[in-house]
């Protein structure tokens, strides 16, 4: 990994600092400049300016609303929202070329239903349909009849998005958020911070690789998988750490006709085109923490394990060659795989939006305007993310997701 160029802040001073500008972080900077306009005193500090390691520019860059959790389907539906109307919303950060269209393909999830977890499934779709979304549930007949390449023997059936869900630009996405936000007044810096300064219970400055100190009123922990590193340097915990995902783009000899939704195996395999193309991916064997810079493809994944549920699931899918591979990190929440969001009960300056544990990308145009929210209101004026607080964590608390991949 090459040793970044790092620069120093224009200011000592800022109302609040951003720990992590990726997705989250921007999105977080973005809806603050919105809120508070030209009173915006926000410093962005960024380690990897190229964005070449962040969860962000290594993800899978899909948006679902099959979730178990209520607040977890309000939370993708508000995304979509988001992505259809990114272009309008860019707009006035774009004077002298179109803004960004995030390409959002709507094919939807399709869940693999397994016989015995009919029941379970019937009941997330009716709570997702309850809120709004356009989930359908298929019995194998149906399912083969609308995806005639799906083996669905060993089926009890299946659940798809037929409207909301998809893929989408997740680069596009995040440098649209930082465009707006810099546009708007908030300072970037290339930078890492190293550590904290605290008094009386309150974050007082952030240390900078660069020597610099910068005081701040607010610090936001949204550093993505190495969100522990910065919550140690306040004294705090949170069990959050980097889990690798592996994703593979292969070519098939055969064509999949129609519109093919990302296909969520029983296995957790999943499998979506990308133009002539497929992506996918898994749960690796060898999941658990990995090291910080640890990016290393494990290709026997693909051989062992992937490319084996892709045939049984798409027979068509008999011969494949594997075009380009990289490895990504979750910022994974051990706990209960959901988001933590909130200010620390006793470091109360200390924001967190950390542990999103894949749902990072989907879920931060909600998640950065709660946090704007928390900063500037004082609470969530929109969604209310209580569940998400920092508190259940030390109270081993979980707040489960059923529907993980």
């Amino acid at each position: 990994m090459a040793i970044p160029s790092y620069k120093s802040p224009s200011r000592t001073s800022y109302d609040v600092v951003i720990v992590g500008g990726a997705v989250i972080g921007s999105s977080t900077a973005y809806w603050l400049s919105q809120k508070l306009g030209a009173r915006a005193s926000v410093l962005v500090v960024e380690r990897d300016s190229s964005y070449e390691f962040s969860s962000t520019a290594l993800s899978t860059s899909a948006i679902r609303q099959q979730y178990s959790n209520p607040i977890n389907v309000k939370i993708s539906q508000f995304g979509v929202e988001f992505i259809k109307g990114f272009r309008d919303r860019m707009a006035p950060f774009y004077t002298n070329e179109p803004a960004p269209d995030l390409g959002f393909r709507e094919n939807g999830y399709l869940y693999c239903i397994s016989p015995e977890g009919i029941e379970a499934a019937r009941e997330r779709v009716e709570l997702q349909r309850s809120l709004g979304a356009h989930t359908v549930f298929l019995e194998p007949g149906p399912l083969k009849d609308l995806f005639p390449w799906l083996n669905v023997d060993d089926l009890g059936g299946g659940a798809w998005g037929s409207r909301d869900e998809g893929w989408f630009d997740s680069m596009g996405l995040l440098n649209g958020l930082r465009r707006a936000a810099r546009a708007s007044g908030i300072a970037y810096v290339d930078n890492a911070v190293t550590g904290l300064e605290l008094t009386g219970g309150r974050v007082t400055a952030a240390r900078l690789s660069t020597g610099e100190t910068v005081s701040c009123g607010v610090l936001v922990n949204a550093a993505g998988p190495r969100a522990q590193q910065v919550a140690a340097m306040a004294g705090l915990s949170i069990p959050v750490a980097p889990y690798k995902r592996y994703s593979f783009v292969f070519a098939s000899n055969t064509p999949i006709p129609g519109r093919m939704p990302n296909v969520i195996d029983l296995s957790g395999t999943f499998v979506r085109p990308e133009g002539e193309l497929f992506l996918t991916g898994n749960t690796p064997l060898d999941d658990g923490p990995a090291d910080y810079d640890d990016f290393e493809t494990r290709h026997e994944e693909f051989d062992d394990r992937i490319w084996p549920a892709l045939w049984h699931r798409i027979p068509d899918f008999e011969a494949l060659r594997v075009m380009q591979s990289w490895t990504g990190h979750y910022e994974y929440n051990m706990l209960d795989h959901n988001g933590i969001v909130g200010f620390h009960p006793e470091v109360r300056n200390f924001m967190f939006a950390n542990g999103f544990s894949g749902h990072g990308l989907q879920q931060s145009p909600a998640v950065g305007r709660a946090v704007a929210e928390l900063i500037v209101d004082g609470a969530f004026q929109t969604l209310d993310l209580t569940p998400f607080r920092y508190e259940r964590i030390p109270l081993d608390e979980p707040f489960m997701e059923e529907a993980v991949i």
